[in-house]
């Protein structure tokens, strides 16, 4: 039975339970809440060309599930609105810094804390329990990025901001620099203004920063050739002609909301659990090279960057130090890999190896 079936959820003053959940949301540390509907063809037929083209890669995830991802109804049945939630990230400003630094390890800004997952689907989850408290009843599902749900398609249905020409979510009161969650619910709640304008204009700054040249054209992204799809998702040898152009970037980019206009407005987040950690932010390539596996593990508990492995940390890594400098630090590193078990952190070191040896 869905809530809208339930005598005891009468919803006799919707925009008043809207603005209460506004309130709870930002004391649990969200900065903006829209409610959409469940209607996102447009997006839909977007995502298939995408995936027709081969854009996805190595990302099998995205293609799976059917219409599960773009129909909310019926990856959860009785879904009728969509609470699409931010919560901005942002703690380092030195991330130009750190990429003019090629002896230092650049790590997208969005991981130098907690891994956002687990603080974000809890709160969600806190939140949920509260509306349904108050409203006497409905079902509630929260997604932080671990579900097939088109989360940007569904913020900008929302009002949260644009998809744009770099593919992300921009709101023009906050940039870029934050998290997605979302929960799926059967409340017929009033949904909010849609963003149906784009404030790109002409601006092509994003596309033209790209290191690898990843965007096909304005709006789409062939994750092919993203640094952060080469550093995070892909699980094999990278490609040697793309090596070159990642420079010191070992864990994700942040290029293209690095040049963006509307990251001018971005605030610094208060949340203590995003603020870096372990030096991160700030480290020598050939210091996290040499880290063994227990030191990666320990450092990165409880941080997104743990996903990638350890033998995917050293691959990258490698590629971060071949497109340094010659220093006898950085090779000296390098040597003490190039016995590892793993063929495909030898290859790297390799290559590595021959690129600073001339």
């Amino acid at each position: 039975m869905s809530s809208q079936d339930d005598p005891q959820i009468t919803l006799a003053d919707p925009q008043k339970l809207l603005a209460s959940i506004r309130q709870w949301a930002n004391e649990l540390g969200f900065d903006q809440v829209g409610v959409s509907d469940v209607n996102l063809g447009e997006h839909e037929a977007y995502l298939q060309k995408w995936l027709d083209a081969g854009y996805h890669g190595s990302m099998d995830y995205m293609a799976r599930h059917g219409n599960k991802r773009s129909r909310p109804a019926e990856l959860v049945p009785d879904t009728c609105r969509v609470l699409s939630l931010r919560m901005d990230y942002l703690t380092d400003t030195r991330a130009e810094e750190i990429l003019a630094s090629s002896e230092k390890a650049y790590i997208s800004r969005y991981t130098l804390g907690r891994d956002y997952h687990k603080l974000m689907r809890k709160r969600l989850s806190q939140l949920a329990r509260r509306i349904e408290q108050e409203a006497g009843g409905g079902r509630f599902r929260a997604f932080v990025d671990s579900a097939p749900v088109l989360e940007r398609a569904i913020a900008e249905q929302a009002g949260l901001g644009w998809i744009a020409k770099n593919t992300m979510l921009i709101n023009s009161a906050a940039g870029s620099w934050f998290f997605l969650g979302e929960i799926y619910t059967d409340l017929p709640l009033p949904t909010t203004s849609a963003q149906h304008s784009k404030h790109c204009g002409s601006c092509t700054a994003c596309l033209d920063i790209c290191p690898t040249n990843a965007f096909v054209g304005p709006f789409e992204l062939d994750a092919r050739r993203c640094i952060s799809y080469l550093t995070i998702e892909h699980h094999g040898s990278i490609d040697p002609a793309l090596r070159p152009l990642m420079g010191n970037r070992v864990f994700g980019c942040d290029d293209c909301q690095l040049v963006c206009p509307w990251n001018k407005f971005a605030q610094a987040t208060d949340e203590v659990d995003f603020r870096p950690r372990h030096d991160l932010e700030d480290s020598e390539l050939a210091d996290l090279f040499l880290w063994d596996e227990d030191t990666f593990l320990a450092r990165t508990e409880g941080s997104a960057i743990r996903r990638i492995g350890f033998e995917r940390w050293l691959r990258n890594l490698a590629v971060g130090l071949g497109n340094g400098p010659a220093s006898a630090q950085a090779i000296t590193a390098l040597e003490k890999r190039r016995n590892f078990p793993s063929q495909m952190v030898r290859e790297h070191v390799d290559w590595a190896l021959q690129q600073l040896r001339g």
